[in-house]
Formats: C-alpha cells, structure tokens, sequence
C-alpha cells in the first residue's frame, strides 16, 4: 500500500486506515489489525499536524511481518511526548513505543521516515 497526502489532509487518516485493513484483510493478517491501525493514524496525524509538506505512507506485509513507513519532508526528529492527563497531544509516540514490536526514525537527505513493525506472528 502506498498513499500520499496532501498538507493538512487529515480527513485522508481514515482512508488510510481502511487500506491498510483492507491489505492486512488479503494477506490474511487481520489478528492485530486494530493495533496496526492505530499505529499508523498516529504516524499519518504527527506528520500531517507537524510538518507542512504532506507525507507518503507506505505498508507492507512480508514473512517479518507488517511495517508501516510514514515519510515526511521536514527535518527534525521526532520525539516520544509527556503527556499529562489533560493534554490531547504527546501520546502518539508513546503508543508506538508500547505497542509496535520495533520502531525508528530514518533520515533522508529531506525530511524523514518514522517507521513501525509488528511481528509475524502478531500481525
């Protein structure tokens, strides 16, 4: 699956989501969809809250497993938030941490790709 989205297109988030279900749905892999959907609307929201250049989602699901990339095109590294309880911000990493079985940044030469795994036998 790959999707590009356009800066500040978060009404796009939820059609990503259903793609990304609907590949997990043909590889047969649909045991953590909830997980991986969740995963990737907090990757898609981050990028398109704070960047101002859109982003590419890309998703795959091999013999590791599924991974999710979201490439954005705007340096900086992101970095999991402290939320407090009244905050509606700063959760989104964190759930990624928690949740996936690995997670990392990329760099590029513009921008960068924040990325999450979950396993094989999970997916």
């Amino acid at each position: 699956m790959r999707r590009r989205l356009g800066r500040g297109d978060l009404p796009a988030v939820k059609d990503v989501r259903h793609g990304l279900r609907e590949l997990l749905r043909r590889c047969g892999s649909q045991s953590s969809a909830d997980v991986a959907e969740l995963l990737t609307s907090e990757l898609v929201t981050n990028a398109l809250i704070h960047t101002d250049r859109g982003a590419v989602v890309t998703a795959g699901v091999g013999p590791a497993g599924l991974r999710v990339e979201v490439r954005d095109f705007t340096p900086g590294q992101p970095e999991p938030g402290r939320a407090t309880d009244e905050s509606t911000h700063g959760r989104g990493l964190v759930l990624v941490q928690a949740l996936a079985d690995a997670w990392g940044v990329r760099t590029h030469e513009v921008g960068k790709s924040v990325w999450f795994e979950l396993g094989g036998g999970q997916v």
